[in-house]
This record gives structure tokens, C-alpha cells and sequence, in this order.
């Protein structure tokens, strides 16, 4: 696998290239359709954007939002759910991310982060993605130490005059072999010259995948439940429904105000590397967008309320009694509200000043109702009761388009965080009342006050190169689960899980937040027209202060029932273990390579071009030398796309390393290298588009480097779950789709 990799380097670097850069306008403007509601109009450092025919052509093949960016030069995402993975970038994942959804920082809501950011929002939604890679502007968020996510839904649409009434909408369908997923979507749009109406629904359904072999013995999962194949991977089902409106009110020609609401239900999704599978998920959200164009610049304002009802519990493949005790209850409840202003001010022909603030106010209470026996009663365990954790930021940013040639951006930031819980209770006295007593003696209340700093050059010596170049400092403050999960009894610190590795986890009222410091190059190459090819590379290195990892816990008595932090737990290996959040110095380094070449052009066969990509990532404790946990090894994608009138084609030829720099503390799993192949065709037809392709064609067996440990069956509460099972990857799948506009 390593030869096929370089010889995929030397590939890229012959022929090559990725994702091109978005090209930005520095000057002010008063067309209100150009104006962006979540990002800043001229902000130059966008790595890669993906408008709605890019993500259309993705749509038919996964009902996961995060997994929309994988193409991006590197981008991979942590496996989940089937609708609900979490996006990698660069060495950093989940919460070290800035992930912005119509402007909303949206924050899980799960002790196992089942409820990511993009989940919210169901891919048949998405109008466009924006990723900043590596120096993200201050303007666009703080509290996150790697890059930045913007993922929108579409704005507005309205008649072109008063006597004209704008009617239009979308249907879409599809179906995929494996796993039988199938689900649909409904977009309507009303308007009048000055109001907007806009509906859009989605549903998505799956039972288990198969992987492409077997993996397991074939039988039961359990003493109460059924039996799974072999290959069948156990707790990958999913139903997810979305709802979404959207009104607009065009106050002036240069002012726009939105109001957005949103419903998601979700009455199960599997979670294969998780000892809990959730069975139901309800979130409402409300959000009020002002945007405003004015003769001394842009103003934007975005107010918004989000509310989560979360529900955990065994699936049907995960062993359902134990004992007396019904399963195990698990319930968290979010509220999220935050404020954001932001103004752009053009200085002159050469300066823009970018001036803002946001407030958050987040809320989470975490509890499990007693559900029997002797370890689940008679009380109800909190492991976070009404935790508080509130943001307020303020930010300037200054750019200058020196001339020609050279551009600059320097922004600071600050933000306070406070962060608090109430006190906590266990199921009983006799077994949790110890580290209840501790952890409500202790000081909870902890305010940390983050600075951010990026500056940021780019340099264009003429039409075919540019380099951008820069240092960022960024900070991002401990999540509740982090600082304020408190029990060290095993069964609870196994239910307390962020990366689904399938060990147990306690948190850290200690905690001290994360510093990263920055620095990277991009360079650009390309033909005049930025039409024939195009070749990008960027090499990086993040130093991390404080870095929030973890430690193998111990101090506890062995013969306490439910010890599991103790003198054994600090050297086992080939097994799960226990550990307690603590910060480390690390070091994040690596390159991506991406780019694109024209091969040519036919008039009887049509357009042929190729892209590719390939990243590299390594990430090191620098006090111990140990690997950090989930970097994606050496990886890269080439795809020989075709195109003829209405006729689009693509092979697609995935390349994984394999992963065998691993964490040692946590006994993380190590992963085979493999090569998948993808086939996929589309075709328009007057308002009709059709799908159809075949994901990994030759039905390989493998397991994604960032799957996690195998969990989803068997008696998953407990301790006989076998080590050494990473979660296998889907076998092979045909896919069709058909989109239907009106």
C-alpha cells in the first residue's frame, strides 16, 4: 500500500491538482446578492468551497453532512452514526473545530457527541460549504484551535417584480443497495417581489450495512437479542427526519432580514463504536438573520435559539437487560443561544476594518433515570446537572490590498469563558457517593479569559502563482464533559466516551484550555486563465499548549465494587482502559497536496479532466513522544472525471495508508492499509437528473483508520466486549437517485 501512495505523489505531482481557491473580492458592494450572511464578503484564506451542484452530485450517496467534505484536501471524518459523523481536519476534530451552521455555533448535546454540529442540518439542505483550513480569520469564530466549517442553507429567493409571482420547488429520491437506505427530500419556494417563503424536508432510512467480509462469528448479539451475519455490522441503522422553513423580508434592496426555523426528529441511529445507540433526537431551532449594505459598509446580525431532547439506550443489537435492570436510560437536555454582530467597514481603497462580538449562553443538563438492581438504583444519576458554559467574544480585524501583489489580514480576538454545574448525584450512596462528595467539594466555577491572534500575507508575483503565508494563535476552552464528568466507577466512566474508542473516560474540573500556535504556507500554481491546471500545496505545524488529552487513571481500591482506576489500569494492554482528561504539549504537523488538470477536449467524446488529492498528518504528545490519538495516516484521492453535454462521469480511486503509529495510552487499535474504487454517472434530462454509481466496486474488505473500536453488539455495559475489533468499513454499494426541479 505504501508503493501505491508514492506512486500517487509522483502522480500529483505530475499531472495534478485539487481544489481550487476561492477567489474573493476586496471591495465593498452594494448588490445584496453577494453579500454573505455567515463569513465576511473579502475574507481571502478560504481553502475550498462547495456550492449546491457540487454537494447535488454527493446527495444521492450518504445522508451524512459531514461527509460531504471528504474530498477536502485534508478532510476525513471520525465514523458515527450513519448521519452523524464528525469532521477531521488537519489533525483536529469535533470541538478543536469552528463549525458554524447558518451562522449558529451549534454544540453537542451527548456525553458520546451522537449530535454533532452537522447533523443539524441534512445534506439535501446544504447550498454551500465553506472550509478554512489552516489560518482561519478571527472574524469567522473563536473558541477552536484548528480550522473553521461554514456550512449554509440557501438564501431567499424573490420575483423580479411586483406583478410577478416566483413558484419553485425540488424532489428528489434515491435508493442504495447496501444497507437498504432510502429516504427523499421537498423544497418549495413562494415569493413576491419583497417576501419569501421557503419549505424543505428530508427523510433517510437504513437498516445495518454489511462490510465486505466477515468479521465476527455469525449468531446472537446477545442472550436477549436476535442474530446478526457474519459481515453484518451491528448498530449502523438510522431513521432521521428534517423539517425547515425559511422566510425572507427584503426591507430595502441593500437590506435583508431571514427568520429561520428548524425541526429535526430522530427516533434511532445506531452508533457502532459507542456502548449506547441513540433512540431519539429532537432539536428546535430558531434563527433571525439581519443583513444590511450601507454607504459606510456591511452590517449583519444573527440571533438565534436552539434546543436539544436527547435520548440513549441499547439498540436492538446491544444486550437490553441486565438482571433486573431495564437497560440503561440516558437523557441530556441542551438549550443554546447565542447573538452575533459584525460589521465591515472599507477604509479606503486599501483598508477594510472588520469589527465585531457574539454571546453564547449554553445549558445541559445530563441524567440517567434509575432503570433496577443493585448498581442502577434507586436514584437518578446526574452526571452534569444544569451546566453552564457562556461565551463573549470581540474581535477587529484589519485587511490591506497593499497593491497588486500583496495582501495582508491581521485580526485579535478575546473571549471569556465561564463555565459551572450544580452539584451531582450517583444511582446510590454505597457506590457513587464517594467521588459525588469530591466532586461537589470542589471549585466549579472556572472563567478562563482566550486570546486570538492570526496574521495572515498573501503574495501574487503575477497571474499564474500566489503564496499565502501565516501564523495564527488560537484557544479553545475544556466542553462540560471534559471538566465536569465525575464518576470513576466503571460502568460510568464507559458510558462517558468523545472519540469511540470504547474505553471509559472521567473529566477535570483542572483543566487549563487549549493554545495552539500555527504556522503555514500555501502555494498556488497555476495556468494565467485558471482553466487548464492548477496545483496547490500547503505543509503545516501546529504547537499545543495545554492540549486537552487523556491519562490512565488510578488511586482507587481494587476491591471497591466498580474500581477500575487502579494500579492494573495503569498497564494493560491489548485491552480497554480508563482514563482522565488531562492537558499535554503536542505538536500537529503535515502537508496537502491537491490540484487539477484539463487532459482535453473532444467534440464526439466530450471534456476530460483529473483531480486529485494527498494528505499527510502526524500528530505527537511532546512530552511522553506518544502518537495522539486518530491521526489519519497518509491518504489520497484521484478521480478521472468526464463530461458531454448533460452527461457527467467520474472513477474514482481512494488510497488509505495504514495506520500503525497509534496511541499507546489509550490502546488505540491500528488499521491495514487499502484501495477502494468508486464508479458514478449522472445525467440531465429537460428538469430531471438521474444518478447512478457503485461505491467500492470490488466489494473490499477494510476498516476507515478513524472508525474506532467495535461495539455495536453484544453486552456493551459491561467488560466482555473483545479488544482488537475496529469497525469495518461499508461493502459494496449501488446507488440511483433522481432529482426532479419544477
Amino acid at each position: 500500500m505504501k508503493g501505491k501512495l508514492r506512486h500517487v505523489l509522483t502522480f500529483s505531482g505530475l499531472v495534478i491538482a485539487g481544489q481550487s481557491h476561492a477567489q474573493h473580492e476586496h471591495h465593498h458592494t452594494d448588490a445584496l446578492s453577494k453579500m454573505l450572511v455567515t463569513a465576511p464578503l473579502s475574507t481571502p484564506v478560504v481553502d475550498s468551497r462547495l456550492d449546491k451542484d457540487a454537494i447535488k452530485a454527493h446527495q444521492a450517496r450518504t445522508s451524512d453532512t459531514a461527509s460531504l467534505l471528504n474530498a477536502v484536501a485534508g478532510m476525513s471524518v471520525y465514523q458515527g452514526g450513519g448521519a452523524a459523523s464528525l469532521p477531521f481536519l488537519r489533525g483536529f476534530a469535533d470541538d478543536r473545530l469552528r463549525i458554524k451552521v447558518d451562522g449558529m455555533d451549534l454544540i453537542s448535546a451527548c456525553a458520546n457527541h451522537m449530535n454533532p454540529p452537522l447533523s443539524y442540518i441534512s445534506p439535501t439542505r446544504v447550498s454551500e460549504i465553506r472550509v478554512y483550513s489552516g489560518i482561519a480569520p478571527v472574524s469567522l469564530g473563536g473558541d477552536s484551535i484548528g480550522g473553521t466549517i461554514i456550512a449554509n442553507s440557501a438564501d431567499p429567493e424573490f420575483a423580479d417584480n411586483a406583478e410577478e409571482i416566483l413558484q419553485k420547488g425540488e424532489l428528489s429520491t434515491y435508493y442504495r443497495s447496501n444497507g437498504d437506505a432510502r429516504g427523499g427530500s421537498v423544497s418549495a419556494t413562494l415569493a413576491s417581489e419583497r417576501f419569501s417563503f421557503r419549505y424543505d424536508g428530508a427523510i433517510a432510512k437504513a437498516n445495518n450495512y454489511d462490510a465486505g467480509a466477515g468479521f465476527k462469528p455469525a449468531g446472537n448479539t446477545a442472550v436477549d437479542r436476535g442474530a446478526l451475519d457474519a459481515d453484518e455490522v451491528g448498530s449502523t441503522a438510522y431513521e432521521t427526519r428534517n423539517h425547515a422553513l425559511n422566510l425572507g423580508f427584503k426591507l430595502t434592496n441593500t437590506q435583508l432580514l431571514q427568520l429561520k426555523f428548524a425541526h429535526q426528529d430522530i427516533p434511532y441511529q445506531g452508533w457502532p463504536n459507542q456502548r449506547m445507540d441513540m433512540v431519539e433526537n429532537r432539536s428546535n431551532q430558531l434563527n433571525l438573520i439581519y443583513s444590511g449594505a450601507f454607504d459606510w459598509g456591511l452590517l449583519e446580525a444573527n440571533l438565534f435559539h436552539e434546543k436539544t431532547h436527547h435520548k440513549m439506550q441499547f439498540g436492538e443489537d446491544k444486550q437490553f437487560m441486565y438482571g433486573v435492570a431495564a437497560g440503561m436510560p440516558m437523557e441530556t437536555e441542551g438549550s443554546n443561544t447565542g447573538l452575533s454582530v459584525k460589521t465591515e467597514i472599507p477604509l479606503n481603497q486599501r483598508d477594510l476594518i472588520r469589527v465585531g462580538g457574539d454571546i453564547q449562553r449554553y445549558r445541559l443538563d445530563d441524567f440517567w433515570e434509575a432503570s433496577g438492581g443493585m448498581m442502577m438504583a434507586p436514584n437518578t444519576f446526574w452526571n452534569i446537572n444544569n451546566g453552564e458554559r457562556d461565551r463573549y467574544g470581540i474581535y477587529t480585524e484589519w485587511e490591506a490590498q497593499w497593491n497588486k501583489k500583496w495582501l495582508t489580514l491581521a485580526g485579535i480576538r478575546h473571549e471569556t469563558v465561564n463555565m459551572d454545574a450544580d452539584t451531582v448525584q450517583g444511582y446510590n450512596e454505597m457506590m457513587y457517593g464517594a467521588d459525588a462528595a469530591v466532586f461537589n467539594a470542589s471549585d466549579r466555577n472556572q472563567t478562563d479569559s482566550n486570546f486570538d491572534f492570526t496574521l495572515l500575507a498573501r503574495f501574487t508575483p503575477d497571474k499564474t502563482a500566489s503564496y499565502e503565508f501565516g501564523y495564527a494563535r488560537k484557544t479553545r476552552s475544556p466542553n462540560l464533559y471534559e471538566r465536569f464528568a465525575w464518576s470513576q466507577h466503571g460502568m460510568a466512566m464507559r458510558m462517558v466516551n468523545l472519540v469511540g474508542d470504547g474505553n471509559g473516560y472521567v473529566g477535570n474540573t483542572e483543566l487549563d484550555p487549549e493554545i495552539a500556535h500555527t504556522f503555514s504556507l500555501t502555494a498556488n500554481w497555476h495556468d494565467a486563465a485558471q482553466e487548464s491546471w492548477q496545483i496547490t500545496f500547503t505543509p503545516y505545524i501546529s504547537y499545543v499548549d495545554d492540549f486537552i488529552d487523556a491519562g490512565r487513571c488510578a488511586g482507587a481500591m481494587g476491591m471497591m465494587m466498580g474500581a477500575v482506576c487502579t494500579a492494573d489500569n495503569l498497564t494493560r494492554q491489548n485491552d480497554f482502559v480508563y482514563l482522565q482528561y488531562t492537558n499535554v504539549n503536542a505538536r500537529l504537523y503535515g502537508a496537502d497536496l491537491a490540484g487539477y488538470k484539463h487532459l482535453g477536449h473532444h467534440q464526439d467524446w466530450g471534456r476530460f479532466d483529473v483531480r486529485a488529492t494527498l494528505s499527510f498528518v502526524r500528530g505527537e504528545n511532546r512530552e511522553t513522544n506518544d502518537d495522539l490519538y486518530n491521526m489519519m495516516p497518509l491518504n489520497a484521492r484521484v478521480v478521472l472525471a468526464h463530461e458531454k453535454n448533460n452527461w457527467q462521469n467520474s472513477i474514482e480511486w481512494q488510497l488509505v495508508d495504514s495506520k500503525d503509529r497509534v496511541n499507546k495510552e489509550r490502546n488505540e487499535i491500528k488499521t491495514s492499509g487499502y484501495g477502494l474504487l468508486h464508479l458514478r454517472t449522472s445525467y440531465r434530462y429537460k428538469q430531471a437528473q438521474f444518478e447512478l454509481g457503485v461505491e467500492n466496486l470490488f466489494d473490499k474488505d477494510y476498516s476507515h483508520p478513524l472508525s474506532g473500536a467495535y461495539l455495536g453488539q453484544g453486552a456493551t455495559m459491561g467488560t466482555s466486549i473483545p479488544w482488537g475489533v475496529t469497525v469495518p468499513g461499508m461493502g459494496r454499494s449501488v446507488y440511483a437517485g433522481v432529482t426532479f426541479s419544477f
